[in-house]
């Protein structure tokens, strides 16, 4: 491929290289399958393939573009999704033994686009039970371990995910945020990926909820992961638009606004000394998100720490309000009851206001729904000064593996200070609660070797404009993307 090593390339580089034959879909394919074969036992990233369909849609690719056909913008370009999107004639389980024989008859609205775009589905990549952890650990397929350093987690729950783009196992990935999903795993492995703003992409066909749901849940976004921004943004442009139903009517025009001009003329504000109260950040994770921060100033972009306009722990908070009763849906009925005795305990304890949370009624939800929208407005009227906030994605960079507890039990060490799992996401889901748009972008890495990302968020719907200033970011002050050291040497096909 013309000196680009096709196992690290971007999407964007191998659809080029793609479209002039230098490279035909179908080696593309095999490489990457013999990559999966290869790493993939030591990962477990990757928990099911489709190779014989893959192949034959790989040589359709090649005949098209041999006969000069129209080409959709990732026209056979092979990649993977997370185990939560249903795909058609294809396993989709969401890590639960009872969907382990669940063969979907139509792919899920975002699968579906983005074949309609071009690529070519050759696999499905693991996530924790119903994504519900920031580890990835199922019993039908087992623990992912991160590819910087396989005695450490690669986040959750597109774990599987983050760990297959960052290893070269796939160029891009469908991946899903309702707490830090796609966020918290691109920290840990040193990749990009986008949570878009909330109801740009359909969740139908997403797993939870159970198969067959119609309703769009609160907070939940599908977005992709891969190794480079402009990925980000060929992956968007594919998936994003309205529900069918709604297609007769509704449009989807997200603004790219004025074009930047350069680094220089970019408003940066980070909030990186905010709600270390509540959950305090790794001075090597701190030492990360500073130098990114030095770096833009030096480059010329106007940088200043500012107040949260909401506080992380009310933002928290609103985050448990808003998405734990979700999770109370999936209770039994006797689970639901046993649960209730927590709905008459009085104080601020963030477990009892969990507990609440998972067995809220509906009157409580829509009051924290009126605070949600205060909140919002709280953000916007910042983004009014400032063109993005820059925030930590959790507290550490990767840490060992820690499955064996219930999540209830589990705790982070913070530089000797112990922080429960259940606040260790509180960045994340205190951003995503008030729908906003963010890029996970690298910053480097901690001088033990593992990365470290940061959110870079937007306002509302400036998902184009935000994908753009954090390029122009990237190229002032880099570093982007970066293999992991271990794998360079790793098979790469031809």
């Amino acid at each position: 491929m013309r000196g680009v090593d096709p196992t690290f390339a971007t999407a964007t580089e191998l659809v080029a290289a793609l479209a002039d034959r230098t490279i035909s879909s179908r080696e593309l394919l095999d490489l990457h399958l013999a990559r999966i074969e290869a790493l993939n036992p030591s990962l477990g990233a990757v928990v099911a393939l489709d190779p014989e369909r893959a192949r034959r849609a790989a040589e359709r690719a090649d005949e098209a573009t041999a006969k000069g056909a129209p080409a959709g913008p990732l026209h056979g370009l092979p990649m993977t999704v997370k185990d939560v999107w249903e795909t058609e004639g294809l396993t989709t389980t969401a890590g639960a033994p009872e969907l382990a024989a669940h063969v979907p008859a139509t792919d899920a609205l975002a699968v579906g686009r983005l074949k309609a775009a071009g690529a070519i589905v050759v696999g499905k990549t693991n996530t924790p039970l119903y994504a519900g952890d920031f580890q990835t650990h199922n019993e039908l397929f087992g623990v992912t371990n991160n590819p910087w350093d396989t005695t450490r987690t690669a986040g959750g729950s597109s774990g599987g995910a983050a760990a297959a783009v960052a290893a070269g196992l796939t160029p891009l990935e469908l991946g899903s945020d309702i707490g830090g999903s796609i966020r918290n795993p691109a920290h840990y492995c040193g990749i990009f990926g986008l949570k878009p703003s909330w109801g740009v992409v359909p969740s139908r066909g997403h797993i939870p909820g159970p198969p067959g749901t119609l309703s769009e849940a609160d907070v939940n976004c599908g977005g992709p992961m891969a190794r480079s921004i402009a990925d980000l943004r060929t992956a968007l442009l594919a998936i994003a638009g309205p529900l069918p139903e709604d297609s007769p009517a509704w449009r989807l025009e997200l603004d790219a606004g004025p074009a930047v001009a350069d680094v220089g003329s970019i408003r940066v504000a980070t909030v990186f000394e905010n709600g270390t109260d509540l959950l305090p950040v790794a001075a090597d994770v701190q030492a990360q998100l500073h130098g990114l921060a030095g770096r833009l100033a030096a480059a010329g972009a106007s940088v200043e720490e500012v107040p949260l306009p909401v506080s992380l722990a009310d933002g928290l908070e609103s985050w448990q309000e808003l998405v734990l009763p979700l999770e109370g849906t999936k209770f039994s009925d006797e689970e639901f009851a046993s649960f209730c005795v927590v709905d008459s305990m009085e104080g601020d304890d963030p477990f009892v206001r969990a507990g609440q949370a998972l067995v809220a009624r509906h009157r409580r939800w829509l009051a924290a729904n009126e605070r949600r929208q205060h909140e919002r407005a709280a953000w916007a009227e910042l983004f009014t000064r400032y063109d993005v906030v820059l925030a930590p994605v959790m507290p550490t960079a990767a840490f060992p593996h820690d499955i064996e507890r219930p999540i209830t039990e589990r705790s982070l060490d913070v530089d000797g200070t112990a922080v429960p799992h259940m606040f260790a996401m509180a960045w994340c889901g205190a951003i995503g609660s008030v729908l906003l748009p963010v890029v996970t972008v690298p910053t480097g890495c901690t001088p033990s070797g593992l990365p470290v990302g940061v959110q870079v968020v937007g306002p509302y719907l400036s998902d184009l404009r935000l994908l753009r200033l954090c390029e122009v970011m990237v190229e002032a002050a880099g570093p982007g993307y970066e293999p992991p050291p271990r794998l360079l040497e790793a098979p790469s096909g031809p």
